[in-house]
C-alpha cells in the first residue's frame, strides 16, 4: 500500500515538478495538492492564472513569476533556496512543466548542482490527445510549429517522413494557415483536432487529412493535433514467379492441390486461386 505524503517532514527537499489542470481544476491530484500545500515557494508562469487554482484549494504559498523571459534571471535565487534545503514546486499555467514551457534551463541548474529534481505525474495534453486518438501509441511530440514560414515547411516536410503517431499545438489564429500544408504533406493519413480538453465545450474533430476543410470561423482555445502514423499498403503479387512454380513442383507429388495453395499462397501472398489453377495446369500436363 502507498503511503500518502501527510507531513513536510517526509518529503524530499529539492525542486518539485507539479502537473496542473490542463482545463477542469478537478482533474488535480492528491499528490499534486499535498506537495503544493508542503512547498516553502511555487514557481509559476503567471501568478494571476496560478491563484486562481491555489486558491480554489485554499493553498496559500509565495509566489515566484518564473516564465520564459525571466527563468535565466531567477537561477541563482532560486538555487539558493534549494541549497537552504527549502520545497519548491514548479508549475506550469496547465499541464506538466517543461513540456512546451518554461524549465529546463532550471532542472538542468538544479543537476549541475546535485539538487533533487522530483517529477509528480499528471495532466497532460499530450497523452491525452493520444489516448483519445486511436492511433499508434509509438508517438513523437513536436509542440509548437515554428514561427518562420521557411522553418515551419522544412519542418513538414522533414517530420513528414516518420512513420509514427505526430503530435502539435496550434493556435487557433494560425490553423486555417497549415491546413493546407497539412493536406499536402500528411495525405492518406487521419487526423484529430482537440480543442478545449477537459473543458466546458470539450471537442474532438475527427476525419482523414484528404477531406480536412478550413474553419468557417476561427476555433477557440488552443488546439491540439494529432495524426496517425503512415498507412502502409503491403504489394501482393497475383502472379507466381519461377522460384515459386519450381517449388510447386516439388510439391505436387507430395502434397495435395489444396495443401500446396495453402502453403504457398503463405510463402508467396499469391492468391490461392491462382496457385491452384497452376497445380491443375500441371496436372493436365502430365
Amino acid at each position: 500500500m502507498v503511503k500518502p505524503i501527510s507531513d513536510k517532514n517526509e518529503l524530499k527537499k529539492g525542486l518539485y515538478l507539479v502537473p496542473t489542470p490542463i482545463g477542469n481544476l478537478g482533474d488535480i491530484t492528491l499528490r499534486s495538492l499535498e506537495v503544493l500545500k508542503s512547498s516553502d515557494y511555487v514557481l509559476c508562469e503567471d501568478t494571476r492564472v496560478s491563484k486562481i487554482l491555489l486558491n480554489k484549494f485554499q493553498i496559500k504559498k509565495k509566489l515566484i513569476s518564473n516564465h520564459k523571459f525571466n527563468e535565466k534571471q531567477n537561477l541563482s535565487k532560486i538555487i539558493s533556496l534549494l541549497n537552504q534545503g527549502l520545497i519548491v514546486s514548479l508549475i506550469s499555467d496547465a499541464g506538466t512543466p517543461t513540456i512546451a514551457d518554461p524549465g529546463a534551463i532550471l532542472i538542468n541548474e538544479c543537476i549541475k548542482n546535485k539538487i533533487e529534481v522530483i517529477s509528480l505525474p499528471g495532466a497532460s495534453v499530450v497523452t491525452t490527445a493520444i489516448a483519445a486518438s486511436g492511433f499508434s501509441d509509438k508517438y513523437f511530440f513536436f509542440g509548437f510549429f515554428p514561427e518562420k514560414n521557411k522553418d515551419f515547411l522544412n519542418y513538414l516536410k522533414f517530420i513528414s517522413t516518420i512513420d509514427y503517431t505526430l503530435v502539435f499545438f496550434i493556435s487557433p489564429k494560425k490553423i486555417n494557415k497549415i491546413i493546407p500544408q497539412i493536406k499536402k504533406n500528411f495525405a492518406d493519413r487521419k487526423i484529430l483536432i482537440c480543442r478545449e480538453i477537459s473543458k466546458y465545450y470539450e471537442e474532438y474533430i475527427r476525419c482523414s487529412v484528404n477531406d480536412l476543410d478550413i474553419f468557417n470561423k476561427e476555433p477557440k482555445g488552443e488546439l491540439t493535433l494529432v495524426i496517425s502514423e503512415k498507412k502502409i499498403t503491403k504489394k501482393t503479387s497475383h502472379i507466381l514467379s519461377e522460384s515459386d512454380k519450381n517449388i510447386i513442383n516439388k510439391m505436387i507429388k507430395k502434397l495435395s492441390t489444396k495443401e500446396i495453395s495453402e502453403v504457398m499462397h503463405e510463402i508467396s501472398k499469391v492468391p490461392k486461386k491462382e496457385i491452384y489453377k497452376y497445380c491443375l495446369s500441371i496436372d493436365n500436363d502430365e
